[in-house]
């Protein structure tokens, strides 16, 4: 999809609904995937945009997984002054690099590509002791003092985000990110693999932050989300009743 084929985000095709939660969550319905991938994407751009133009460079954070990779593939055919944009993951498996489960690779397939090549990537280093990479992820985003312009995440079913899982036992660790932790390994009992994952205070640290959604189950965990409190059996309860940074919710069936 060339930037000529990326339409302006029109909210007049898709359903808002703003939640009481405040600040403000807005829900936006989207009626295809298609649509949903195009909002996403233009809302991206012009957050991109602004961005730069307000400061001259722009931090954008995104997650993995199945979800966001067709919004990278449109958003990397976009022509921005990329190489003044640095693109950092949310969270990684520890795993190396080309392991066909990274981030990162995902990432370098379908969003470092085209004009978005000239962008700066800061993945999570695997050197094989994940105490240590985590420490040195920490080093690095401690020594990035700015917000983050675009933080783009996800949920599970369980209702992790990131990856704060409620299974894990470094859970209230990276709720906390106390102290001036930002980052963390997390070892989930209900996934395969270790992680590492940017704490909620760094994550929060930022100037919009989107989640996507895809699928009514994901639609049902999401308004469980919004129906009860407790954060530590759902965590992405913690980016929707925060009152630091607005937060968008783009869904579709």
């Amino acid at each position: 999809m060339g930037a000529d084929l990326i339409q302006p985000f029109d909210r007049k095709k898709s359903i808002v609904v703003t939640s009481a939660v405040e600040p403000a969550v807005s829900l936006i319905k989207h009626p295809s995937t298609a649509q949903f991938v195009q909002s996403v994407t233009a809302w991206v751009a012009d957050q991109l945009q602004r961005a730069l133009a307000e400061r001259g460079k722009v931090s954008l954070v995104v997650s993995g997984g199945r979800t966001p990779a067709p919004i990278f593939a449109a958003l990397a055919q976009h022509h921005l002054p990329w190489q003044q944009v640095t693109v950092l993951l949310a969270d990684e498996r520890w795993l190396p690099h080309d392991h066909p489960e990274s981030n990162a690779g995902l990432v370098r397939q379908h969003l470092l590509v085209g004009p978005a090549a000239a962008a700066t990537f800061i993945p999570y280093p695997y050197s094989g002791d994940i105490a240590a990479d985590a420490a040195s992820m920490d080093r690095q985003l401690g020594e990035m003092e700015d917000a983050f312009d675009i933080v783009l995440l996800g949920m599970g079913d369980d209702g992790h985000t990131a990856s704060l899982f409620p299974c894990a036992p470094e859970l209230a660790a990276g709720l906390a990110g106390e102290p001036a932790r930002h980052c963390l390994a997390v070892h989930p009992t209900s996934a395969p693999h270790a992680r590492l994952s940017m704490t909620l205070p760094r994550l929060l640290h930022s100037r919009n932050i989107a989640l996507t959604l895809k699928g009514d189950n994901k639609l049902k965990v999401y308004e469980q989300a919004l129906a009860g409190s407790e954060i530590p059996a759902l965590p992405v309860r913690a980016v929707l009743f925060q009152h630091q940074v607005p937060v968008t919710v783009h869904w579709c069936s």
